[in-house]
């Protein structure tokens, strides 16, 4: 894999692609290795010390550049939990800057492994004082490292040819709540190879399911099966980037079908996901032609209406009643970690309610609205960015609109919590509780605001 090591080596950037070979795709990958140095907190489990004491799998940034003659699109995935908005902000101006690309065609998004170190600081952190602050070294470590993948992506680019594909997750999670309950196991695929020779240059594949088989007892950085699939993938295929990105997993996990929280298991399902991307590329349709279409836009979102501090902290001793008593009874294992998961939700409204009294929720909100959308059309295939986490339900009613569709989700920033639906307003479920935007409001005028955007890509 062509991993960047010299922080020094943007210097002497410049300028923008050669549109000499109009019609030609150009394109090139990179990565960089953003673990931290030194010892960090590992993100991703409430109420847990959890300091890293070791890596298992590096923690890397990863980046694509495609370049068609006319337009040029960056993807860049991180492993971590979330890229903060003013954090991407950052490192979109500064690519674009050496690049020449629109900040508005480049994409950075978190594989949202819970694996890695903390790198935003959200009102959520005011329920839990085991979590400290994002430390700023590593902040700055880590848009360093995301820049230096997206410009030497961006300067490796060479005459290329892409294949998309459609692989078949099953085996890698199910609904979070009920096992039967919607989901979407398709894997779009995108690989890339040089159109002299074919060799591979990249891939990029997006899953919509959270990367959440290690948990609390693991104490390495890792990017999960995410990161393990990666591993498997440059086996097979030799030592190319793999951007992987995060779908709408909202309610999507792999609950339901794992033996235990292992890096066993981490590879199993690692291996399950590299096998599905590999079984599309037999017969995969290469193209060197692959027209390439922007368009982006912000649209505000809707505060969730909250409880007052008395009735939100009624529900938490509700919720904290349920769990203690199926803890008590020896229930099933995931039906256990499904009411803890409510009591973090329940946790989080009650910070919510307060932040209102407090004056402190004008600021959050400033700090994550308007949220921003993202549409690339890029050959056969529709690319749909949002920042936050939302339900499958959401992404499943954009492609729905244009079945060549895939959302990536935690992108350009996080929304200080889920978008869910009706059904989990009403049930209560965790991520309603962790919401701080309206649902299913918010969700839905997102889904409208694509569809508005891909309208305008197709009449392009």
């Amino acid at each position: 894999m062509f991993v960047v090591n010299n922080p020094d080596s943007l210097a002497d950037v410049n300028g923008k692609p050669d549109s000499s070979r109009a019609g030609t795709l150009l394109a090139g990958a990179a990565a960089f290795d953003i673990t931290p140095r030194n010892s960090r907190f590992l993100w991703g489990y409430p109420h847990v010390e959890r300091m890293s004491a070791g890596i298992h799998d590096p923690l890397l940034a990863s980046a694509i550049h495609l370049w068609d003659g006319a337009e040029g699109v960056v993807f860049v995935s991180c492993d971590v939990l979330f890229v903060s908005k003013d954090l991407a902000a950052r490192a979109r101006s500064r690519i674009a800057a050496l690049t020449g690309l629109e900040v508005s065609h480049i994409a950075i998004s978190a594989t949202h492994t819970h694996s890695g170190p903390k790198t935003a600081n959200t009102l959520g952190q005011a329920a839990d004082p085991v979590v400290p602050p994002a430390d700023d070294a590593y902040l700055i470590q880590m848009e360093d490292g995301i820049v230096e993948a997206a410009v030497s992506a961006w300067r490796r680019r060479i005459p290329a040819e892409a294949g998309f594909a459609w692989g078949d997750g099953t085996g890698l999670g199910t609904n979070r709540h009920d096992p039967q309950g919607v989901s979407d196991l398709k894997i779009p695929v995108l690989m890339l190879r040089a159109l002299e020779g074919g060799d591979p240059i990249a891939l990029m594949v997006t899953a919509c399911m959270h990367p959440t088989v290690l948990h609390e007892d693991s104490k390495l950085f890792s990017g999960d099966f995410p990161g393990l699939a990666r591993q498997h993938l440059q086996r097979a295929l030799g030592d190319i980037p793999v951007v992987y990105n995060s779908g709408a997993a909202g309610n999507q996990s792999p609950r339901h079908v794992t033996r235990g929280n292992t890096f066993e298991e981490a590879e199993r399902l690692g291996e399950i996901l590299s096998k599905a991307v590999l079984a599309t590329l037999p017969e995969m349709d290469f193209q060197s032609c692959v027209p390439i279409s922007c368009r982006s836009g912000m649209v505000d979102l809707p505060l969730r209406a909250l409880p007052s501090v008395a009735q939100a902290e009624a529900e938490l001793q509700a919720a904290r009643t349920r769990w203690e008593k199926l803890r008590r009874d020896g229930g099933p294992h995931a039906e256990v970690r499904t009411a803890e998961c409510d009591c973090f939700g329940a946790e989080k409204t009650v910070v919510l309610a307060k932040t209102v009294e407090s004056g402190e929720l004008e600021a959050a909100l400033a700090s994550i609205l308007p949220a921003e959308i993202q549409v690339f059309s890029i050959g056969p295939r529709t690319y749909v960015t949002w920042p936050g986490e939302m339900f499958v339900e959401f992404g499943l009613a954009v492609s729905a609109a244009r079945p060549e569709t895939c959302v990536i989700s935690l992108t350009n920033g996080y929304l200080g919590g889920y978008l869910v639906t009706r059904e989990a307003v009403d049930r209560r479920f965790y991520e309603a509780g962790n919401a701080l935007l309206a649902s299913p409001a918010a969700g839905e005028l997102l889904v409208g605001a694509t569809r508005r955007l891909i309208e305008k890509i197709q009449q392009h």
